[in-house]
C-alpha cells in the first residue's frame, strides 16, 4: 500500500535526488505519448476536434492565467474557490501542481540562463523543453520558495496528488462520449474518441506548447528590452499560449498581468482576465508603468 500512495504522491521524491531520468515515474509521462497513435483506431469527428480544441483552450488559461501569473507571480488578486477551481484545471493538464509549477518558475526569474536555470537553452534543447522535466531533481517542490500559497491546505493536497486532476478529466470524458454516443448518435463520437481526442491529444499538445517558451521563447524571436537573460517575443507563441509569447516584456517587467504590453500584441489570456475583473471574480490587476513600456534594448 505504501508502494501504491508513493506513486501517486508526489512528496514522496526527496529534493536530494539525484540527477538523471526518472524512468520509473515517467511512464505515465511515455504512455500518454504512445497513447497518441490510437487516434489510428478512434477515428475523427467534428466533435472530438471541438472537444480537443475546448480542452486546450481552458486549460491553457488556467496554465497561463494561474499557475503563471496568479500562482507564480500574484499579479492579481481572486476568490479562493476560483483560486481553487483553476488550481484543479491546471493540475489536469498534467503539468504538476501549481505549488511545484509556481516554485519552480519563480527559481527560473530568479537564475534565469544562468547554470542554475534547470530549463535554459544554454544547456540544450531537449533539456530545456522536457528532460529538465523528467529529472529525478526537478520532481521535488520546493516549498521554501512558495511559503505564501503553500500555506493553502488545498493547494497542498491538490500539489502532493496532481495526478488525480487529469485522472478526473480522462475519466469524465470518456462517459461524456459514451453517453454522446447513445443519447446523440448524430454527433458520430464515443468514449474511447473524446478520450483520445480530449485528454491524450489535447494534453500532450498542451504541454508541448508550454514548454515552447522554455526551449523556443529563449532562442527565436525579438529582444525589445535588454534583460540579463536572453528572453525573446514570439508573436506564434504567444497566439498559441494565449499570450505568453511575448516572453522577453515578460523578463523585463515580470510583475505585470499584462504581457502584450502593446494594442497590436495580443494578449487572450489578459483579455480574460478583464473579463474575470468585470465578472468581479479577479481584482487589482497590476498593469505595466509606462516608463516600463518606453525602455529598450
Amino acid at each position: 500500500m505504501k508502494t501504491l500512495i508513493a506513486w501517486f504522491d508526489s512528496e514522496a521524491v526527496s529534493e536530494t535526488a539525484h540527477n538523471g531520468i526518472a524512468w520509473l515515474r515517467i511512464v505515465p509521462f511515455i504512455a500518454l505519448h504512445l497513447a497518441c497513435f490510437c487516434v489510428i483506431w478512434v477515428g475523427y469527428s467534428h466533435t472530438a476536434l471541438v472537444v480537443m480544441l475546448a480542452t486546450y483552450a481552458i486549460r491553457m488559461f488556467a496554465i497561463t492565467g494561474f499557475y503563471h501569473r496568479y500562482f507564480s507571480h500574484k499579479t492579481f488578486k481572486t476568490h479562493p474557490w476560483v483560486e481553487t477551481v483553476f488550481a484543479f484545471i491546471g493540475a489536469s493538464s498534467a503539468q504538476r501542481g501549481p505549488l511545484w509549477w509556481a516554485a519552480h518558475h519563480r527559481k527560473h526569474h530568479r537564475y534565469s540562463d544562468t547554470e542554475k536555470d534547470l530549463h535554459s537553452p544554454k544547456h540544450g534543447f531537449w533539456q530545456s523543453h522536457m528532460a529538465w522535466f523528467l529529472n529525478h531533481r526537478a520532481f521535488a517542490t520546493d516549498y521554501s520558495v512558495i511559503q505564501d500559497f503553500a500555506k493553502r491546505k488545498t493547494l497542498r493536497w491538490l500539489n502532493r496528488f496532481d495526478i488525480v486532476a487529469p485522472f478526473t478529466l480522462a475519466v469524465v470524458l470518456f462517459a461524456l462520449g459514451s453517453i454522446l454516443e447513445v443519447y446523440a448518435p448524430g454527433l458520430g463520437t464515443n468514449g474511447p474518441q473524446l478520450l483520445v481526442w480530449g485528454f491524450v491529444l489535447s494534453t500532450v499538445l498542451l504541454f508541448h506548447v508550454t514548454v515552447s517558451i522554455n526551449s523556443i521563447a529563449h532562442v527565436w524571436g525579438k529582444r525589445r528590452y535588454a534583460t540579463q537573460d536572453d528572453s525573446r517575443n514570439n508573436a506564434l507563441l504567444a497566439m498559441l499560449t494565449l499570450g505568453e509569447g511575448w516572453h522577453n516584456n515578460h523578463h523585463h517587467y515580470p510583475n505585470s498581468v499584462r504581457q502584450g504590453f502593446f494594442w497590436w500584441e495580443l494578449d487572450i489570456t489578459y483579455l480574460a482576465l478583464r473579463l474575470m475583473q468585470s465578472l468581479r471574480l479577479a481584482w487589482d490587476l497590476k498593469p505595466v508603468p509606462v516608463h516600463v513600456k518606453q525602455d529598450r534594448a
